[in-house]
């Protein structure tokens, strides 16, 4: 049996068309465009990339986008001024500032000063509460995009036995809440799990977001199960010189056993910034008092 490939890049264009059209929509409906803003301190060349690609996806859904580039030196004053000014801004809908920090600023602080009704990353405490208590909230972009890639290939979660290998704030924690609201039973792993090959074996679904490359492996998979890689790691050169992108599971020797699986690169990283873009549009329509968008 070979698995199903999890096209992200393809359902992320899915979901970029769907903004765009309810952009239009929000546009004639409201009068307004939905604008996000993007803040960059310091000089990481991949926080830069990441930057340049919110942006212009931003734009070609429709939306305003809002650039800030700040100086690796700028202090944590400087920063939450810079914070301030966007909450008041009528223009900007969503605030986004680009994590690691540099060394020397608070980014729990930067987190907590952001508009939770602007706060489209989902990182803000009234957020993850909201969320954790099954209220409505601004969801963490990378799960969000990991529950609507599981749903495409299964119609609904609910029943089902997941497992979320990692509790990060950003992803595993989310994550796990986000498949409790889906009425899924879950299972949360970490570095202290024991026999994690085990449970892992008893998933319908697993979620792989603990940063080790190919960690999960073949054996480790249930047969049929769908598997979402959210890792993303870089291995050193080989012998031809080259280094090559993987995941935290065992790509080949996932596909050998499991029904559903997503690549890397080109699956959940890709459902990212679709997902950045759908908050968003649902922060700006909660913020000027229109129903919710349909994505």
């Amino acid at each position: 049996m070979t698995a199903s490939i999890i096209d992200g890049k393809q359902i992320a264009a899915q979901l970029r068309a769907r903004v765009a059209d309810e952009v239009e929509r929000v546009k004639r409906a409201g009068g307004f465009t939905p604008g996000l803003a993007v803040v960059l301190v310091g000089h990481d060349p991949a926080s830069e990339v990441y930057v340049r690609t919110k942006a212009k996806q931003t734009e070609a859904v429709g939306m305003a986008s809002f650039q800030h580039k700040l100086a690796a030196g700028t202090s944590q004053a400087e920063l939450l001024a810079l914070i301030a000014r966007l909450n008041a801004d009528p223009a900007v809908h969503g605030i986004l500032v680009q994590l690691p920090l540099p060394a020397g600023l608070d980014s729990q602080a930067v987190i907590d000063a952001i508009d939770p009704a602007k706060d489209v990353d989902g990182l803000n405490p009234v957020n993850a509460g909201r969320l954790a208590t099954g209220l409505p909230a601004l969801t963490p972009c990378t799960p969000l995009g990991c529950i609507i890639l599981a749903k495409t290939v299964h119609a609904s979660l609910e029943g089902l036995n997941a497992i979320v290998i990692g509790r990060s704030n950003l992803v595993g924690r989310p994550l796990a809440q986000l498949l409790l609201n889906e009425n899924a039973t879950v299972t949360i792993a970490h570095s202290r799990t024991r026999d994690l090959a085990a449970l892992c074996r008893q998933a319908d679904l697993v979620f792989a977001a603990v940063g080790r490359p190919e960690m999960v492996r073949g054996d480790w998979i249930r047969p049929g199960a769908t598997v979402i890689d959210v890792g993303i790691n870089r291995l050193p050169p080989g012998p031809d010189g080259n280094s090559r992108l993987v995941g935290d599971v065992a790509y080949d020797e996932a596909m050998a056993v499991a029904g559903a699986v997503t690549p890397v690169p080109g699956g959940v990283g890709q459902m990212t910034v679709a997902c950045l873009l759908v908050n968003t549009l649902r922060a700006a329509c909660a913020i000027r008092g229109l129903p919710a968008p349909g994505v």
